[in-house]
Parts: C-alpha cells; sequence; structure tokens
C-alpha cells in the first residue's frame, strides 16, 4: 500500500470529525490535568528523619541544572513540532491528532503516577538538610527525635518529594513518545540494515537520560529516583504510542491504526467488486 494514497486527510476535511469521535478522551485530559493540580497542592507525607538519617541528607542545596520551566519545552513543544513538520509534509490528521493526543496521554499519565507516589512515599531528598535548616543550625523534637524544619515551607514540602524524579520520569514519557514516532516514521526496522537510522531514534533517549542524571548530579534526587522515573516514563510512553501506532517493527509502521484500516478496507475493495462483477456474469 502506498503512503501517499491517503493525502488529503486535513485538519479541515476530517478535523471536527476526529474531534468528536475523540471527545471523551480529550474531557478525561482535563481531569488527569486537574488531578495532578490537586496532588501538587496537598502536602506530601513527612517520612521520619532523625539525626543519624540526616547525615545521608547534607548535600548542597543548589539550583537545577534543567530547570522545571525548561522541561515543556523538550517534552512537548519539541515532539509537537516535529509533529506538526510531518502533517505539513504528508497531509495526514489522523497522524497528527493521535501524535498529539498520545503524547498528552504519555506526560498526563506520567504526572499523576509519580505525584500520586511523590505524596504517598514523602521520601527526603539529598539535600533535605539545608531545605530544613537554611541556617545550618539543627533541630530535633526531645521526644521522638524527628527534625523540626526552620525552613520555608514550601521548599520544605518539596524536599518531601524525591521518590519519583519528576524530571525524570516526564523527560522519557515526552522523548521516548517522540523515540517511538520516530522509529515508525523513518522505518528503523525495516530489515535493510541501516543503522543510522538507530542512531537518530536513541538521541532522544540519550537525551532524557542526560537529564535524569542531572538530577542526581544537582543533588536533588538519589540514584533510586531516578532510576524509577525512568522505568515509569519509559513504560507508560510505549503503552500511550501502541494505543494509537503500531509497533515500529511492523510493515505499516509509520501509519497510525486508523489510517491501517482504512488502508486495509481500500485493499479490500477491489475484491468486493471483482465477486460482484462475477455475480452478474453468472
Amino acid at each position: 500500500m502506498r503512503e501517499n494514497q491517503f493525502i488529503g486527510h486535513t485538519v479541515r476535511s476530517h478535523g471536527s470529525k476526529l474531534a468528536r469521535v475523540h471527545r471523551h478522551d480529550w474531557l478525561i485530559l482535563l481531569l488527569l490535568v486537574a488531578i495532578d493540580a490537586s496532588l501538587n497542592m496537598i502536602e506530601p507525607f513527612h517520612r521520619y528523619v532523625n539525626a543519624d538519617l540526616m547525615t545521608d541528607m547534607k548535600y548542597p542545596f543548589k539550583k537545577d541544572t534543567v530547570p522545571m520551566w525548561a522541561v515543556p519545552i523538550y517534552t512537548v513543544i519539541l515532539p509537537s513540532t516535529i509533529f506538526l513538520v510531518y502533517y505539513y509534509n504528508k497531509r495526514d490528521v489522523y497522524d497528527l491528532h493521535h501524535a498529539i493526543l498520545g503524547l498528552a496521554y504519555s506526560l498526563l499519565v506520567t504526572a499523576v503516577i509519580t505525584d500520586s507516589i511523590k505524596d504517598a512515599v514523602g521520601r527526603p531528598r539529598p539535600n533535605f538538610f539545608y531545605r530544613c535548616f537554611p541556617d545550618g543550625i539543627a533541630i530535633f523534637d526531645p521526644n521522638d527525635g524527628n527534625v523540626l524544619c526552620t525552613g520555608d515551607k514550601k521548599v520544605i514540602k518539596e524536599g518531601y518529594k524525591s521518590f519519583p524524579s519528576g524530571h525524570s520520569s516526564w523527560s522519557f514519557a515526552g522523548l521516548g513518545f517522540l523515540a517511538l514516532y520516530l522509529c515508525g516514521k523513518i522505518k528503523v526496522f525495516d530489515e535493510n540494515g541501516h543503522a543510522a537510522k538507530l542512531c537518530v531514534v536513541l538521541l532522544p533517549y540519550l537525551c532524557a537520560a542526560l537529564v535524569a542524571v542531572s538530577r542526581v548530579d544537582d543533588y536533588w534526587h538519589h540514584w533510586t529516583d531516578v532510576f524509577a522515573g525512568s522505568i515509569l516514563g519509559a513504560v507508560v510512553s510505549l503503552i500511550c504510542y501502541l494505543q494509537f501506532f503500531p509497533p515500529p517493527h511492523s510493515l505499516n509502521s509509520w501509519a497510525t491504526h486508523a489510517l491501517n484500516k482504512l488502508m486495509a478496507e481500500a485493499a479490500s475493495q477491489p475484491d468486493l467488486n471483482a465477486l460482484e462483477s462475477g455475480s452478474r456474469k453468472t
């Protein structure tokens, strides 16, 4: 089946139909946004920290190498830009819609899972001491030995959100989805042995991994936080991608499930016409 056979399914011609068909999917996205916003508002569990435990949390409290405002740029804007470039070249609104919807689900499902676990676990960050005691003077409850923080409440609140790493999970959720998208579009597994294509697909994963490593280097996370967040984001991105696109190793990996169905129907149409004409002759 030729790739250009279905060119012409544009936003103008099929956009409103797609929006109606998937209206419930977009409404659920809004619900996920509301859930994640509420998760960020509530106070996380405050895990018990005494003087002995605090000795492993006295790493410097410094600025992020990759600030939080930068994360949506490479996890949302960058992939969406690539989706739009592909759309303007192929005029395939199914691909554009499903890619954006799949990316949104990948990021928001990951965010809800990540923030839910953060709030439930309440693991202190490696730099928790200087979040809790910015002046360096430690104070502990004389009864149970738990910390009595004197720092800014917002800074302390974030100090209890170490596990899992949100930067890591979001990076792999967004860039992982992009990697799978590129894998299908350039047909990495077409059995022609072009290893250069594999480098293109691995690049987003490498960038996500470097962001994850920076969280350990900045002493904002333990390595287990980063490992768990990376696995979480990668798994969710794969599930969300396969919801809208076939596996990257399949024959028509460049097309959405919806477009593959249209092509299958079109391919079977000549056989139906032949059967009808044959029945008329008899």
